[in-house]
């Protein structure tokens, strides 16, 4: 290895290699920087023509080109001759885009990124009798990037992958609105008290109104890793309908306020212009031809079917961030402005001329932006209701250009204000070539009509309640009541409120076949399983109406489709599933906009039963969950390797912690297992105050290092032998590993330069984008992103404010923002044993969709159980699946929308996020609000799509579809309510109000929360005794969640906190999913020494106990037994001063309660029934879970029990209530 262990032979860390001048990506802004003022600036995705200019906008190979002289390179015994060249292909082209519109900047930092949502939290929004005055206008850190903002100035390349086709082109509008993220709650009005901001009422951004996209025949690929159902379809003659339809929308006005409108009378035509390149556009409609020039600003554009893309590669562009192409000052023209109507259209809809069918074809256009890549719906789409901006005015058609109608004779059709939608399988109950509603009511406009405008051209008849429940098959929706839900439930007589099971989902109020068709809630759950009719009778609930997402997790069982035809609505591009109702044999209905589509011919084949002719029997019809494989269409380039990074802290801190063992060791363990193929790339960078990285190119015999002390203008020595394949390299690789635990054992080096670091990795990913490994023990110190201390020790038991929940700077969070657009995320590891301001470090994983390690205390020999579980975590950590260059869509009935979005992402659109990493531990929230009123459908459906690549190189599309029943009736509404997703959806916007208000005002409003919703309850009781605090079945444990939540690290008070635990648990809250959060907001506890096999389970040939559920309260424990807690991350197992000493001795391996050790961290493996049971039953509980908990076992009367104690939740301490107490508390808010 070309290292020693002292550090004094390393060649020189000396002055003179602060002589390296090359120009810096980031550490030193260019003199024509201009910073952003409160915003960042990023705009829809297009392809632009200029030229970046490379002094700053370039981070590849040929900038890094430096004097040898002035890099110390430190090898031993190198081979003369030694192979010191590594090739790598031009560089590929990375596209984003967003939609526009404005946001507020923060007050602690003009810099920092904000959104708003623009409407209040309604059903928290009346007076909640506190003296204390809330202004829902305060903003803060988002969690994701939000689309209000500026240009992105976006680029393409082309390569052999994408050589010269025809790409039909066709117009497709677009309306930019306002995005609104989690992390802030400006709104329109203030709300005056203390409530959460931004849920249950009409919105009064626009609807965003992002590109569908278009598919090319996809590869017959199998999924691996886990135990899928794989299929092809056969090569089937394909009908493809590239008749063009006008499609109609509005051109919003793009201005810094939400507007209020009424409804548009007619549909507006917006007009746009082809590519620069493609000046002349062949036309062919209904067998004629003709040919025509590009559309003036003031002509309806003509459908086309295709535009001939020049074959030349286009230049490289930067992104831009914040007025800013790469440190570079720019001015991006003006949004929606009629000065750039050509670079608006360079981002046409790829997929607007395909038929219904999506059938992937070669003639489709390359996409050009993550927003068109996975498909937005169209403008005739927008609902113009009272929460759309003022539209631009109508432009006049031109009568010369205007496409001529069908028929002279045809009767004007009347557009119908309202549609009914008929749901389920319609067809099935029909024989073959049947209808199963009313005809259209003129036969002259037909589904393949060239003019065919939106879902306008079918005034059909659709059915009624009674026509719906016949096209249902049969398949009736209940209408029955759910007693149980609603038995009213007295919560200060009924003592043991806590069931002695698990907490179940609800499932939604549907027919038998519906619900098996449903999602499942481990993926995707509603506040709500009854959806209200109106906004108003949401206000009326006074409960919260959210999403919580599990999208990526791990599935045994995956259907995964591949197909030349991905099936999809042509309006508002939601992918066919078991909820949308086929008309007949040729045609399907979608569920969530209404549009009637054509069904491919490809389709009509089942390749499972073999049969022709029941497209309904097809698995995406079948299954609510499925995984496509996607074509080439669904990307922006090429798939690219599976890269990761390690950027490891080496100061003295680090070295004393000693976690580099336990990393090496992983990473040797588990090298064969990173997920990827064979074009795998691997990376090392190790720093202090200066940053080490290592040539590990394939032909060297030792690895080197290259140290770089100048950490104010960081550059890349080799660039192009930092990154090298994995199988290539692998035994410098282990060589390097072996080495490095030991190479840093006599640093003197105290300082940290996380930040420089941090912008070194970037420069080396930017080309491919990636994960980057980020392992951090202490608070930055030099360079770019230094820290100061910020906590005071004195202030950890304050029951007043707690101080610095957000971040110290904005550095962390504009470089992840910069990742993410490089498509590259950052997980933190923090092993530290001081405060580290987790709170701005954690910006770099919130932005770039990364993960964030917490494990305070870490200490290799001092505290074992961190050591321990550092470990196993890592190896989850370094095996578990990935995808990349991810985004994710979710999609909802019309009627619905979205304006809050939860979790760690960077925002691109109104409904679109992007995740330039995702995997499979990883959960999301979103909040909705209904706009319209759906008093003509009896069914809502919600669909999420994640598009990603594999590790392996596939571009996928997972899918799912949740379907739930609405309701009129505030008793309905009650019915429904999932109190674990509430809960859950409320800890994340309680989290959101921590930082952008004060931690007061978010338990003030957890508290008014449950207030709310049972003094709405009660309201609808006859003859209440104002005694009695009454709540639905459904809503019982409300209040106990509630509780648990104000006693949770995240927002407890007056027990002393450290400020990083604080931020930690706020992290685990936006970023975890549901049943892992429940753990950590309400655990378990489980009586283990009366273990029997009365009600086990049968798990892998093991016989797995079921311990009923005690409640969290001190007068479930006997001295006389033994508890299990689950907390999710931890257990603990409290042993009672007079446990029996036979399971003492069974399972603990000791004779009695005095000879067991004060810390025990293991059950030992005993040859007893005792132990198997007990060991049996916590091997199940790990298991449930992707990270692994400690295990602590408590003795009666020991110091450490008082940590076990905190999380009685039902008990009193000094700074919160008892249970029963707080009932009462919420009994007299009530009363008042």
């Amino acid at each position: 290895v070309a290292h020693a262990s002292n550090p004094s032979t390393l060649g020189g860390r000396g002055p003179a290699q602060n002589q390296m001048q090359v120009l810096s990506g980031y550490g030193l802004h260019h003199q024509n920087y201009i910073a952003s003022s409160g915003h960042y600036s990023q705009g829809p995705g297009k392809m632009t023509s200029l030229p970046l200019d490379t002094q700053c906008g370039d981070y590849y190979s040929a900038l890094y080109t430096v004097p040898t002289q002035n890099v110390t390179v430190n090898t031993v015994n190198q081979q003369p001759g030694a192979q010191q060249m590594y090739s790598r292909g031009p560089p590929a082209s990375h596209i984003v885009g967003s939609t526009l519109g404005s946001f507020q900047g923060a007050a602690s930092s003009a810099s920092h990124l904000h959104t708003s949502a623009s409407q209040p939290y309604s059903s928290f929004v009346n007076h909640y009798n506190s003296p204390a005055m809330y202004s829902a206008n305060s903003s803060v850190a988002s969690q994701g990037f939000p689309s209000t903002c500026g240009h992105y100035a976006v680029s393409t390349v082309s390569n052999a992958a994408y050589p010269s086709v025809s790409y039909p082109s066709l117009p497709a509008g677009d309306t930019y609105g306002q995005m609104f993220t989690s992390q802030s709650a400006p709104t329109i009005r203030p709300v005056k008290d203390n409530s959460f901001s931004g849920q249950n009422t009409a919105i009064s951004h626009p609807l965003p109104l992002p590109h569908p996209p278009s598919q090319q025949h996809q590869q017959q690929q199998s999924l691996s890793g886990y135990n899928t159902l794989t299929w092809s379809a056969p090569g089937l003659p394909s009908t493809q309908d590239n008749l063009i339809r006008n499609h109609t929308g509005s051109l919003a006005v793009a201005n810094n306020n939400p507007t209020i409108t009424d409804s548009l009378s007619c549909p507006v035509m917006q007009n746009v212009q082809p590519p620069k390149s493609s000046p002349v556009v062949s036309t062919v409609l209904s067998g004629s031809s003709s040919t025509r020039t590009p559309p003036t600003a003031n002509h309806p554009v003509e459908p086309v079917t295709s535009v001939t893309q020049p074959s030349e590669l286009l230049q490289q562009k930067g992104m831009q961030y914040g007025e800013y192409v790469n440190n570079q000052a720019s001015s991006a023209p003006t949004p929606l402005s009629s000065t750039s109507d050509d670079e608006e259209e360079e981002e046409e809809d790829e997929e607007a001329g395909v038929d219904s069918s999506s059938t992937t074809s070669s003639a489709s256009p390359m996409p050009n932006s993550y927003d068109a890549l996975e498909g937005g719906s169209y403008p005739d789409m927008l609902s113009s209701s009272a929460s759309s901006p003022a539209p631009d005015p109508a432009p006049e058609p031109d009568p010369a250009s205007a496409p001529a109608p069908v028929s002279a004779a045809a009767p004007v059709i009347p557009q119908p204000s309202k549609m009914a939608k008929p749901f389920g399988y319609g067809y099935p109950t029909l024989q073959p070539g049947y209808q199963n509603t009313t005809a259209p009511l003129t036969s002259g406009v037909q589904p393949s009509n060239p003019v065919y405008s939106g879902f306008q051209q079918y005034p059909q008849q659709y059915p009624g309640v009674n026509q719906l429940s016949s096209s249902l098959g049969g398949l009736s929706l209940q209408s029955s009541p759910q007693p149980e839900s609603l038995r009213p439930v007295n919560l200060t007589q009924e003592r043991n409120i806590l069931p002695m099971t698990p907490v179940w989902a609800p499932v939604p109020n549907l027919n038998a076949d519906l619900k098996k068709l449903n999602c499942s809630p481990d993926s995707f759950r509603c506040t709500l399983t009854n959806i209200p009719q109106t906004q108003a009778l949401l206000n009326k609930a006074k409960l919260p109406l959210g999403l919580l997402l599990h999208p990526f997790r791990d599935l045994t069982q995956l259907p995964v489709i591949t197909s030349n035809t991905i099936v999809r609505c042509r309006s508002c591009r939601t992918y066919i599933n078991p909820f949308v109702s086929f008309i007949d044999q040729r045609r399907w209905k979608c569920n969530l906009c209404y549009r009637v589509n054509d069904v491919p011919e490809e389709f009509m084949y089942n390749p499972l039963t073999r049969s022709y002719g029941e497209p309904h029997k097809r698995p995406e019809v079948q299954n609510s969950t499925v995984e496509f494989i996607a074509s080439s269409d669904y990307m922006l380039r090429p798939p690219q390797p599976a890269v990761y990074l390690f950027v490891l802290d080496v100061s003295h801190n680090a070295v004393e912690a000693g976690y580099l063992t336990i990393l090496c060791q992983s990473l040797l363990e588990n090298l064969d297992k990173l997920p990827g193929d064979s074009r795998t790339r691997i990376g090392f960078m190790t720093f202090d105050s200066t940053i080490h990285f290592y040539n590990l190119q394939e032909g060297l015999s030792q690895p080197q290092m290259l140290i770089v002390s100048d950490i104010d203008d960081v550059f890349l020595p080799t660039p192009d032998s930092l990154l090298v394949n994995l199988y290539e390299s692998k035994e410098l690789i282990k060589d390097l590993l072996n080495a490095l635990p030991n190479m840093f054992t006599n640093t003197r080096e105290t300082h940290s330069a996380l930040g420089p670091a941090l912008q070194a990795a970037f420069k080396l990913m930017s080309p491919t984008g990636g994960r980057v490994s980020v392992f951090q023990t202490q608070l930055p110190s030099l360079g770019a992103g230094l820290l100061q201390s910020r906590e005071d020790p004195n202030q950890r038991s304050s029951t007043k404010v707690v101080q610095h929940l957000g971040p110290a700077t904005d550095f962390y969070k504009k470089l992840a923002l910069d990742c993410s657009g490089q498509q590259t995320a950052v997980d933190l590891f923090l092993l530290s044993s001081q405060y580290s301001d987790l709170a701005s470090l954690a910006c770099m994983s919130k932005y770039s969709a990364g993960c964030i390690y917490y494990y305070p205390s870490f200490h290799y020999t001092h505290n074992p159980s961190q050591a321990e579980k550092l470990q196993k975590d890592l190896k989850r950590y370094l095996t578990r699946k990935i995808g990349f260059e991810a985004v994710m869509r979710i999609r909802c009935t019309k009627g619905l929308s979205m304006h809050t979005f939860h979790g760690n992402f960077f925002v691109r659109s109104t409904d679109l996020l992007s995740l330039a990493n995702i995997n499979p531990d990883a959960g999301f929230a979103v909040q909705l609000s209904i706009e319209e009123s759906l008093t003509d459908t009896s069914l809502v459906c919600f669909q999420t799509a994640l598009l990603y690549t594999s590790s392996k190189g596939e571009r996928r599309i997972r899918v799912h579809t949740l379907c739930l029943p609405v309701v009129s009736s505030l008793a309905d509404v009650y019915a429904g309510v999932d109190v674990q997703a509430a809960i859950c959806l409320l800890a994340n916007m309680a989290v959101d109000r921590s930082i952008s208000s004060s931690l007061s005002d978010a338990r003030d409003a957890l508290v008014n929360a449950v207030v709310d919703s049972l003094s709405a309850y009660g309201s609808t009781l006859s003859n209440l005794q104002h005694s009695a605090l009454m709540a639905p079945s459904s809503l019982k444990l409300f209040p106990l969640y509630v509780l648990a939540l104000l006693k949770q690290k995240a927002f407890r008070t007056g027990t002393s906190t450290r400020l990083d635990d604080r931020v930690y648990a706020m992290c685990q809250i936006k970023s975890q999913p549901l049943v892992h959060l429940m753990r950590m907001i309400h655990p378990n506890l489980y009586r283990i020494d009366r273990l029997t096999d009365e009600g086990a389970i049968h798990v892998n040939d093991r016989v797995v106990p079921q311990p009923p559920l005690q409640k969290l309260s001190a007068e479930k424990l006997t001295r006389e037994g033994a508890f299990l807690m689950d907390c999710g991350s931890v257990f603990y197992i409290w042993v009672g001063k007079g446990c029996d000493n036979n399971f003492i001795e069974d399972v603990l391996g000791y004779p009695n309660f005095a000879s067991v050790p004060q810390k025990m961290t293991h059950l030992p493996e005993l040859d007893t029934l005792s132990s198997e049971r007990a060991r049996s039953f916590i091997t199940w509980l790990r298991d449930s879970r992707p990270l692994s908990p400690i295990l602590h076992i408590v003795k009666d009367e020991s110091p450490a029990k008082a940590e076990f104690f905190q999380h009685l939740i039902e008990d009193r301490t000094e700074a919160a209530f008892s249970y029963y107490e707080f009932l009462l508390h919420v009994q007299q808010q009530i009363c008042k």
